[in-house]
């Protein structure tokens, strides 16, 4: 689905703030792929993220992406950010970004349903509102019955869960999850991680998504990605990371990077 050759991104080259944030990166997403990345906060995670969005151009290296419609490889790496979210999907930790708060709930779906459905000319009717009912009533969270309510009068963990369905419903090829439930409540992050691996599963959709819970990041999944100091420095596969602890990923970071975790990588515990 997605193949990263030799990628590396900098910021501020030739100055003394010059940044590595990327470094080399060399990684096969496969189609139907579940991944969780883990690493401590300036790992490169996010970037990577970014990189592969088009929210940063990488300095070197490229992105190809596979165009199921078409059956051929696209060379992404330059392509514009609207120009990728044709087949990229992303989801933030802040549940009040992926949707228009001063909009309706039907017209917050129907913007996506165009998207979803490219060039096809589509009103608010009563069918297109019965379809969104429809839709709605897999989140079990009685939106379905808010069709004409600003998004802005939901919940936190409500809008995470109407992004979550609209991005969907959009048909992305590959969906990037940015500590998609970082920001909720346990109950709402529970809700929002069976939605994700429900919706994975019935749209058979690539996923890519970052986290700090060690314990999602071994539960979810079929591969484990670490990254430090802008390098992958773990790739494991499912039948690996079933057997492993999160003692055993400590210690692999020990084995690989000669050093032990710092304050802020004790995030990895959370």
């Amino acid at each position: 689905m997605i193949k990263i050759e030799n990628l590396g991104v900098v910021f501020a080259a030739g100055t003394p703030d010059e940044n590595y944030a990327l470094k080399n990166i060399n990684l096969t997403v496969n189609r139907g792929d579940f991944i969780t990345v883990i690493g401590s906060n300036g790992a490169g995670k996010t970037t990577l993220f970014n990189a592969v969005a088009g929210t940063c151009q990488p300095t070197s290296g490229r992105i190809l992406l596979f165009d199921e419609e078409v059956g051929v490889r696209r060379d992404i790496t330059r392509s514009a950010e609207y120009r990728r979210a044709r087949y990229i999907g992303r989801i933030f930790q802040n549940p009040l970004l992926g949707t228009a708060g001063k909009m309706s709930l039907a017209d917050n779906m129907l913007l996506c349903r165009k998207k979803g459905y490219k060039g096809l000319k589509i009103s608010l009717n009563k069918q297109v509102k019965e379809l969104f009912r429809e839709e709605l009533r897999a989140l079990d969270m009685g939106l379905e019955n808010r069709l004409a309510d600003n998004v802005e009068l939901f919940s936190g963990g409500q809008r995470q869960a109407l992004t979550l369905l609209m991005t969907v419903m959009s048909r992305p090829s590959l969906l990037l999850l940015d500590e998609h439930t970082a920001a909720l409540d346990p109950r709402n992050a529970e809700i929002i991680m069976r939605l994700t691996l429900r919706f994975a599963k019935e749209y058979s959709l690539t996923v890519m998504m970052i986290t700090h819970n060690m314990a999602q990041a071994l539960e979810y999944g079929n591969r484990l990605l670490m990254m430090d100091a802008g390098e992958v420095i773990l790739d494991i596969d499912q039948q690996e990371k079933a057997k492993l602890t999160l003692a055993d990923v400590v210690q692999r970071f020990r084995d690989i990077k000669k050093r032990e975790l710092a304050n802020d990588e004790l995030l990895l515990l959370a």
